[in-house]
């Protein structure tokens, strides 16, 4: 898998991205804000004054300027200024420029706070140099102290360091719980699973995130619900068979005790054949009844081809022949008007086709008939069987394809309710339905519906 495609990697990698930017924004603003705090002590302004008059008059304004800017490398705008005028430049706000000449008027030493809440003084500091001229130093400084830029280096490491670790800690809490909730649910979930209980459900760990985890958990109550279907499938059909199966073993019991009591060959040979049909009975119930249950399950190492749907309907049609000729039964074929295309499994399809045609015998009258046609009609293949027998009542319609359904005209026929069953799963393996009414004028209809094959 392509971690750049991952939601999850990218959830993480903007976690990191937004915690280094906050840590880089709110580590300079409180690092300054600190510097500023805490290093709020007096400087000797007086030994400044003196320091810079003493490079003035051993170098003139050159030496000064010089001065000057070690004092700015340092957090300190300063120089000196002689009758109202400064002997070296100096970067000082518009504002102050404005209020320096009272300042430097009253020749007596200054420290203010020009703006409320910011760590920036003025001072305006008197010095009288060894050639006996007055001078004025004037100094802005963001501190009271002056902090080499190693220092500052160092605090400002230590404060993003600080804040780093507390942030990156915060949020790696964050992201391993919102990775380790749903871990958590999806590790429930497989235990109780594990124990028995197919109900179990992962649900929404995560909330609203769809991330890989968020999906695996959606995979599983997936796997989970199809699991507790196909369980419970497979328990009523065994519960189903058992019942259905009670009535012909206890025959077959009772017809093999009546041959055993026989007197001759002769008169055991009838039970015998009746013992040969009811065992057949059983052997296509069996048969059924594992191909019903390999349908839930998913239909596995069935392949599916083109083929014509037309083509198939006839030919079961055609097997179908001895069956009906044993009832008297005519079979009529309405051909198609051309190949009815579908994909899908020959066997399946040829059993579903089989068991409405047999159906359709079985439930019409000796001397009646039964029609099937097939036709394209709007994207979909459609194969019509009807029979002109009692039909069902309209209550019962639905229940039709109910797996042991026999209707309450089941006496006329024989049969253990599996067939019509059968053909809506492979309807619906197919991506069809089938569909079942009362035709008009009396008799059964019965159509079942597939996708077109496509290209």
């Amino acid at each position: 898998m392509n971690p750049f495609k991952s939601s999850l990697y990218w959830r993480v990698l903007l976690w990191f991205c937004a915690v280094n930017l906050l840590v880089l924004v709110l580590g300079g603003f409180l690092t300054r804000r600190f510097i500023e705090y805490t290093t709020e002590v007096e400087i000797d302004w007086s030994a400044l004054a003196q320091s810079a008059d003493q490079a003035y008059q051993q170098g003139g304004t050159p030496a000064l300027a010089l001065w000057s800017a070690q004092q700015r490398h340092q957090g300190i705008d300063a120089t000196l200024f002689q009758d109202g005028r400064p002997l070296a430049p100096i970067r000082l706000p518009p504002s102050v420029w404005n209020e320096l000449p009272p300042m430097l008027a009253t020749d007596r030493g200054l420290v203010l706070r020009p703006w409320r809440g910011l760590y920036v003084y003025l001072a305006v500091q008197p010095v009288t140099g060894a050639d006996g001229q007055p001078r004025q130093l004037v100094a802005m400084s963001r501190s009271h102290t002056r902090l080499r830029p190693q220092t500052r280096e160092k605090i400002l490491l230590g404060v993003q360091l600080a804040l780093s670790l507390l942030f990156i800690g915060l949020v790696g809490w964050r992201v391993a719980r919102s990775v380790a909730t749903p871990v958590q649910a999806l590790r429930e979930a497989t235990r109780r699973m594990a124990a028995g209980e197919l109900s179990a459900r992962v649900g929404r760990p995560g909330g609203a995130t769809r991330d890989e985890l968020a999906q695996l958990a959606g995979d599983f109550d997936a796997m989970a619900e199809r699991i507790e279907a196909l369980v419970a499938h497979d328990r009523g059909v065994l519960q189903d068979l058992s019942h259905e199966l009670r009535s012909p073993l206890a025959r077959l019991h009772l017809i093999l005790d009546l041959a055993q009591r026989s007197a001759s060959a002769e008169e055991a040979e009838p039970y015998f054949r009746q013992a040969e049909q009811e065992i057949a009975r059983l052997d296509r119930m069996t048969g059924d009844m594992l191909a019903l249950s390999r349908m839930e399950g998913g239909l596995p190492g069935m392949e599916r081809e083109r083929l014509d749907l037309a083509e198939l309907a006839r030919d079961s049609l055609r097997q179908a022949g001895l069956e009906a000729d044993a009832r008297g039964i005519q079979l009529r074929w309405l051909p198609a008007a051309g190949p009815v295309e579908v994909v899908g499994s020959p066997v399946l399809l040829e059993r579903a086709l089989g068991n409405l045609i047999s159906n359709a015998i079985k439930y019409s009258p000796e001397g009646g008939s039964v029609e099937l046609a097939v036709h394209a009609d709007a994207g979909r293949a459609e194969c019509t069987v009807r029979d002109h027998g009692p039909g069902v009542p309209e209550a019962e319609l639905e229940s039709l394809f109910r797996p042991f359904f026999r209707g309450s005209n089941a006496v006329r026929a024989d049969g253990h309710g599996l067939g019509l069953a059968i053909a809506q799963r492979v309807a619906m393996a197919h991506g069809g339905e089938i569909l079942a009414r009362n035709g008009d004028g009396g008799g059964l209809e019965v159509r079942l519906r597939l996708p077109l094959a496509t290209g």
